[in-house]
């Protein structure tokens, strides 16, 4: 089984690059075999259809614009992708995930397992760190992640 860990976002804009700050913890601090793919799919929306449409099990992590509170984290599955129960965008760099694996339903290749992993940012500002309220998150929703993929029989090494 493979399973693709895709981190959206922009890294010059602090919180926005959440997903792609979230897969370099990830290279930093585990290493995993070649049935876990970790990418750092920046901005590019639709232009990463093909890396969605060929795991069996996806994780999504980026912001989302939900009621809460910075640093909140949402976990959404593709039901509710594909049933539109999110918001329309996302976050700013979209065109964005719900559209791709909408235009990967309509082919009939979606993943059977789509997760999301959303967090609410602190700041939009111009910049390449994460705030200190998203930055702390990182550790907390990798090891969550590395528990489930764990679980389902991938092996993971942490590094010290």
């Amino acid at each position: 089984m493979k399973t693709l860990i895709f981190g959206a976002g922009n890294l010059l804009c602090s919180d926005e690059g959440f997903g792609v700050h979230f897969i370099k913890y990830l290279e930093k601090h585990y290493r995993f075999r070649d049935d876990v793919e970790l990418y750092d799919g920046g901005t590019l929306g639709i232009m990463v259809t093909h890396l969605l449409e060929e795991a069996d099990r996806v994780f999504l992590v980026d912001v989302v614009a939900a009621a809460g509170e910075a640093g909140d984290v949402f976990r959404y599955e593709k039901d509710e992708f594909l049933l539109g129960k999110l918001p329309i965008k996302m976050s700013p760099h979209q065109i964005g995930i719900q559209e791709v694996l909408f235009l990967s339903d309509l082919r009939g290749r979606t993943p059977d397992q789509v997760s999301l992993f959303g967090i609410i940012p602190a700041s939009y500002e111009a910049g390449v760190e994460l705030s200190p309220t998203l930055a702390a998150k990182l550790p907390g929703l990798a090891e969550m992640v590395v528990a489930e993929l764990q679980a389902a029989g991938h092996e993971i090494i942490k590094l010290a």
